[in-house]
């Protein structure tokens, strides 16, 4: 009853447009190297169908763009993770993050794996991916999601809700 209850509140919420907001950590790159650590912050919309994203950089510049859900991927048992698909070359950067491994071992194949692009008034390019972990999602479903992003100024973020 309970499950239920909270499957329908989140489902009016989502009607209504709720937004998030998540913190971009600064792991590699020019970014890491400041001191303080400048923190990203980005405004998610949508919850079970795509939305939006918009990430303040440190320098004020706004980048915009959506994020879309990625349908699960089936690794054939027995394949190798040098066999197993890789999708816009993101990969790498979770196990940057994660550690290695960790992209073909928890994100790949996931039920909830969404990728965002989102584009700057100055130039920058930031590409996010967020999935959510199986089972960790029934009592906070976004303190369970993980995420990653990668700008074309060679910075990667950890994301987190």
């Amino acid at each position: 009853m309970k499950n239920k209850l909270c499957l329908v509140l989140l489902a009016i919420s989502t009607m209504l447009g709720c937004s998030r907001t998540a913190r971009l950590y600064p792991v590699q790159g020019p970014l890491s190297t400041q001191t303080p650590l400048p923190v990203l912050v980005a405004k998610v919309t949508g919850a079970f169908s795509p939305g939006s994203i918009s990430v303040v950089l440190s320098d004020g510049e706004i980048c915009k763009g959506r994020w879309t859900r990625v349908p699960p991927v089936q690794v054939p048992k027995g394949a190798n993770t040098a066999n197993a698909p890789v999708t816009n070359g993101m990969s790498s950067v979770w196990d940057t993050v994660y550690g290695s491994g960790f992209y073909v071992s928890h994100v790949l194949g996931a039920r909830f794996y969404a990728q965002a692009v989102a584009s700057g008034n100055q130039g920058t390019v930031l590409n996010a991916e967020m999935y959510r972990p199986v089972g960790e999602h029934e009592s906070n479903p976004l303190s369970a999601i993980k995420g990653v992003a990668r700008d074309n100024k060679d910075n990667i973020y950890k994301l987190v809700f």
